[in-house]
């Protein structure tokens, strides 16, 4: 049995499989999926798992270069915005429908259950060396 990292299968085969640059998204439970787009769903009832729980685990276990996320965060859900602001990670923002066009070529969406708005972020992967 897998003794340390991310016991959800399918997160672990996407986190190694990563490359720089491909990205992946952390959403909330109303955020559109793309058809064609996998979603690995991890949403319990509402709240659970947290876009934070979530987000911590795999900022663990992933070199990330860049956060994207909605504009309507910063004003709509601050509390969120200003835990991500505190991240040494670059912030890039769009409008929540330009997040939606580019959530079609992200290499998967990890759906929470976290039900408050503009919860999403898509990451970039880094590199290690």
């Amino acid at each position: 049995m897998y003794k340390t990292g991310i016991l959800n299968s399918e997160i672990s085969k996407l986190l190694s499989d990563l490359g720089h640059t491909d990205q992946i998204i952390i959403a909330d439970c109303g955020l559109p999926v793309p058809e064609g787009v996998k979603k690995i769903d991890l949403a319990l009832e509402f709240g659970k798992p947290s876009f934070i729980e979530v987000f911590n685990l795999i900022k663990k276990h992933m070199e990330i270069e860049q956060m994207t996320l909605a504009e309507e965060m910063i004003t709509q859900n601050t509390t969120l915005y200003q835990t991500l602001s505190a991240e040494n990670i670059e912030i890039k923002t769009t409008s929540h429908e330009q997040f939606k066009v580019q959530s079609k070529t992200v290499k998967a969406i990890i759906r929470t259950g976290e039900a408050k708005p503009f919860a999403n972020v898509v990451l970039t992967s880094g590199v290690l060396f």
